[in-house]
């Protein structure tokens, strides 16, 4: 993979990144902004809400198969030139968001309790931790049509309109934000009514693009699709349900890990994994341009254009990953004081800034693999690598109670997390398999076993 500083598919790369870098960075921004109003509250609320952040991250992040299974189907069949076929996924995708969405909306209200309880929320934690989930909660299907449409849009080459759409309803979420914590008292609750509003505005306006504004020109016929043609859209959906929940639950636990160390613990450990993530998602930004381009590519029967596209994504990924760690790192001296002004909370903050600056550059690689992968639809050796790499990760993360490593602990254990998937994203890369005919990629194990 020769370094260059120019090549002949940037312009596609850029016209696709810089928007999915606009509307992905919204949601995480408006996060910390929401941690960053929460946190004047103080330490419980704030902890609360790491807690709960956790929580909604494992419930709907699973469910991400209906973006990632979407863009690479939609983005073939664009390749191909068949706008029908394209339709019908999007169908598929926004039928089984309604009915995962519901199914998840149930299953919080239902198990409220023993989920906060699981996470390890103290009786400190429990009340305003179980306002904010029971509220949130009723914006589960909302949340699962905007992820089904991003999907759509990015399968077909349409990154801008994601972009404006989530600018928009995440502007709704940060100007509610003051009014219903501060304005109207309603503290951690008005933070979780901010944001429900905001994600049923954006649903909507995706339904209402698809389905009525721009139906024609993509191709959607307004019917439910026979039960029979959602099969092999739940297999994709079963392989990513396998890796995102590996993926997730990871860093799920490594939360409840945060909330045993302590309230204070937990409180840092937000701000921190807020930070980690806003960083996370605006390389996957480039992860998004993969998926497009890729799936595009192959979908033309051209897999050496698809092979050069991914290269210098990987280049783009490893330079912005390099540039964000310098950038977040010359912020240390002020950064962590715009979240809390508790001295405790900022001192164990500190303790483990450096793995979020660290981690940047792993994040570009990884990031961008695993977008190449998806436009490559390799689902089925995600899951398995996935599951592998947050095995180990987890035993770490298991320890740090019974060792007494501390936060800094967790975050050993998240950094476990990263290393593996470059090693399980970069070995069949590096052999050249991932564009080869199914069954071409070597199981994780398989692929260690020459080294």
């Amino acid at each position: 993979m020769p370094l260059s500083l120019t090549s002949p598919h940037d312009r596609d790369i850029l016209d696709l990144a810089v928007p999915a870098l606009a509307g992905l960075a919204a949601g995480p921004l408006v996060s910390l902004v929401d941690t960053a109003f929460v946190g004047q509250l103080g330490s419980v609320p704030l902890g609360a809400l790491g807690v709960n952040t956790s929580i909604f991250s494992m419930t709907f992040v699973i469910f991400n198969f209906l973006a990632y299974g979407t863009t690479p189907r939609v983005g073939k069949a664009v390749g191909n030139d068949d706008r029908e076929e394209a339709g019908r996924v999007v169908m598929r995708a926004l039928t089984l968001a309604v009915g995962t969405g519901v199914l998840a909306l149930i299953t919080l209200q239902a198990l409220a309790r023993p989920v906060l309880i699981l996470m390890g929320a103290s009786e400190e934690l429990m009340g305003p931790a179980l306002a904010y989930l029971r509220i949130r909660a009723l914006a589960g299907p909302a949340v699962l049509l905007i992820t089904a449409s991003h999907g759509a849009f990015r399968g077909y080459q349409d990154t801008r309109t994601p972009m404006v759409v989530t600018l928009g309803f995440n502007v709704i979420n940060g100007g509610l934000d003051p009014l219903l914590i501060f304005v109207f008292d309603w503290g951690l609750a008005g933070a979780a009514a901010a944001t429900a509003i905001g994600q049923w505005v954006g649903a909507l306006t995706f339904l209402y693009l698809l389905l009525k504004a721009r139906r024609a020109e993509l191709g959607i016929e307004l019917r439910w699709p026979d039960p029979y043609t959602l099969v092999p859209f739940l297999k994709v959906g079963r392989d990513l349900f396998l890796r995102t929940a590996s993926l997730v639950g990871t860093m799920t636990l490594a939360t409840a890990m945060a909330a045993r160390v302590g309230v204070t613990a937990v409180a840092a450990h937000q701000v921190a994994a807020q930070l980690w993530t806003f960083l996370a998602l605006l390389v996957d930004a480039l992860a998004v341009a993969a998926q497009a381009l890729v799936s595009k590519h192959l979908g033309a029967d051209d897999s050496r254009t698809a092979r050069i596209v991914s290269n210098r994504l990987l280049q783009w990924g490893l330079a912005v990953g390099i540039v964000l760690g310098l950038g977040f790192f010359a912020l240390r001296p002020v950064l962590p004081g715009f979240f809390t002004d508790d001295p405790d909370t900022i001192a164990a903050l500190r303790e483990v800034y450096l793995f979020v600056v660290l981690l940047q550059p792993l994040n570009g690689l990884v990031f961008v693999g695993d977008g190449i992968y998806m436009g490559a639809e390799a689902f089925s050796y995600l899951a398995k690598a996935m599951v592998g790499t947050a095995a180990a990760a987890a035993v770490v993360l298991l320890l740090v109670t019974p060792m007494g490593w501390g936060l800094p602990g967790v975050w050993w254990g998240i950094t476990t997390l990263m290393l593996g998937r470059l090693f399980t994203l970069g070995t069949p890369y590096a052999r050249k398999q991932l564009f080869q005919p199914e069954g071409a990629l070597a199981s994780p194990g398989e692929a260690a076993s020459d080294h």
